[in-house]
């Protein structure tokens, strides 16, 4: 039986390897599509890890800071350290922007940390070159994956920071690379308006019809007061002392602050479940149609094969060779050009994996699935031809 499939493969080698190999590039956009979505998964997760906190207190009734914006003010965290139970409070702010470099920008999660030192909530918990920001001023740690090198020069807004520190694996939701900066810089990055804005504002207030000469000294305190938004910040990342248990802390918090609070498990379902819920639909789609498409060209090349060796077939049966063993023939062609596929699936993902821009993650728990469900694929698409082998007539050996 084995003898039977193995020199009908080596008759036609050539047909079989090319379509492994054609099938295996499928097998390993496959992977590689999982590979995003457990990437996606691991960002999210890297990010909650990364801040430090154990409660994220962001406006009332919002999903920030991640999911959508927040703005509370910066003196709120005061209030926090007199709940028993809080070790840390922390402001922070968090602004995904363009980033201006010498020969271009580049997309990154610029992050403003309370002024401290490492080990505060929303600080960088490690570096792997440079220091930490020791200024309150003009001074940033990047992500190793912005491009960014020690001593070199970023543009945020109107303003220009020196990269003294060096991170990795510091990264938002979506994959961007973090650039940490002062609080206060990143306050005025986020909130403060620029004087063009104000001049625009100023001189709209002043062609209004209904403006009361009167009341210009009032106006004008209000249009300068706008300035003053830079007082807010986007969360206060919260980490408790030993033992407290996270949900008693956030209802507190809660009821007490009028605040909304996020336990980890909360901010993990909320990152998941809501900002890569779309994503991932997206990516089950894909993986559906390239599970058909595979199939598709299994069923296809082994019923060509078949055809091809009808005479073949009806020799074996005249000769009173058994059902299931011209059956268990074409199976195991059929898993044997899914086991091809699968080892070149797997060769190309693994080497493709890291050209991405987003962040892939291969799994072994993923590739396990992914060899049953080829071997599954593969065998399921065997039995058209297995079928169409079984109806041949003995008789077509001596007609031919």
């Amino acid at each position: 039986m084995i003898s039977l499939a193995g020199r009908d493969i080596l008759h036609a080698w050539g047909k079989f390897v090319f379509t492994g190999i054609g099938l295996g590039l499928l097998i390993g956009v496959t992977l590689v599509m999982a590979g995003v979505y457990r990437g996606m998964v691991d960002d999210g997760k890297v990010l909650l890890d990364n801040s430090g906190a154990d409660l994220w207190v962001v406006q009332k009734g919002t999903l920030g800071p991640y999911a959508e914006s927040s703005s509370i003010n910066d003196d709120r965290y005061r209030g926090l350290l007199g709940i028993p139970g809080i070790a840390q409070a922390a402001n922070v702010t968090y602004l995904t922007m363009q980033i201006g470099r010498s020969d271009g920008d580049v997309r990154a999660m610029v992050v403003g940390i309370a002024p401290g030192a490492a080990g505060t909530p929303g600080w960088p918990p490690y570096l792997i070159a440079g220091r930490q920001i020791t200024r309150s001023h003009y001074e940033a740690v990047a992500d190793i994956a912005s491009g960014f090198q020690l001593g070199d020069y970023l543009n945020i807004r109107r303003n220009q920071y020196r990269v003294v520190g060096l991170t990795r694996r510091m990264v938002s939701s979506s994959g961007d690379p973090m650039v940490f900066i002062p609080l206060k810089d990143a306050q005025q990055a986020q909130f403060l308006k620029d004087n063009d804005t104000l001049w625009q504002n100023r001189r709209r207030t002043e062609a209004n019809p209904a403006f009361n000469r009167a009341e210009v000294p009032g106006l004008l305190a209000a249009i300068n007061a706008s300035q003053e938004t830079s007082q807010s910040v986007n969360a206060v990342l919260v980490r408790l002392q030993p033992g407290q248990a996270a949900d008693q802390a956030a209802e507190a918090i809660r009821r007490w602050k009028r605040l909304t609070t996020y336990t980890r498990p909360q901010m993990e379902a909320i990152l998941i479940g809501k900002l890569i819920a779309t994503s991932a639909r997206q990516i089950g789609m894909f993986l559906i149609i390239l599970a058909l498409v595979s199939a598709a060209i299994v069923a296809f090349i082994i019923y060509s094969l078949t055809m091809d060796k009808i005479r073949e077939i009806a020799v074996l049966k005249l000769i009173g060779t058994k059902n299931r063993t011209i059956a268990a023939m074409i199976m195991q062609q059929s898993l044997a050009l899914g086991l091809i596929g699968f080892v070149v699936g797997k060769i190309t993902a693994t080497f493709a994996a890291p050209f991405f821009p987003k962040y892939v993650l291969l799994i072994p728990q993923d590739s396990v699935v992914g060899f049953f469900a080829v071997l599954a694929i593969c065998g399921l698409a065997s039995l058209i031809a297995i079928r169409m082998a079984l109806k041949v007539d003995p008789a077509e050996a001596i007609g031919g």
